[in-house]
């Protein structure tokens, strides 16, 4: 059962990455989250969506990202939408942080922090949209990886 949801469209240009916080801190409160919580949550939305601004659309063209929150019992849930490129993060491999930097290949830690940050990832194309789920419980505390 939906408690809560709050969804809000973004343009993928970089300026909209401003809006992010004053939309997760609007849900948070609402969700009675703490500090670490809404910290976390704007980390992973704002490292979404700028590859998405970044990645998903030819360069030029406009594009819309749609963020929906809802909260059901004691589960946060973040579905983002955009109609660009097809892309599965959930098929990329993990990053092997053990490496040291000269090693490692370029890009891959966002989608890291991610992982660790969240508990679930799900991943669908559909209708021409990627379709991004992201699940938290909000009363259980992940040990960041």
């Amino acid at each position: 059962m939906t408690l809560m949801q709050h969804t809000t469209i973004l343009n993928n240009n970089i300026a909209e990455i401003a809006y992010i916080q004053p939309f997760v801190e609007k849900f948070a409160k609402e969700a009675e989250l703490d500090f670490s919580q809404i910290s976390d949550l704007m980390l992973v939305l704002e490292e979404i969506v700028v590859n998405i601004i970044s990645y998903a659309y030819p360069k030029g063209t406009l594009g819309i990202i749609e963020i929906s929150a809802e909260t059901k019992e004691d589960n946060i849930v973040f579905v983002i939408k955009d109609a660009g490129v097809a892309f599965d993060p959930t098929a990329k491999e993990e990053v092997n942080i053990n490496l040291d930097v000269e090693e490692r290949p370029i890009g891959g830690l966002g989608l890291h922090l991610v992982r660790c940050i969240m508990d679930q990832i799900q991943y669908e194309r559909k209708d021409g949209q990627n379709i991004l789920t992201l699940h938290k419980n909000k009363t259980v505390k992940k040990d960041l990886c």
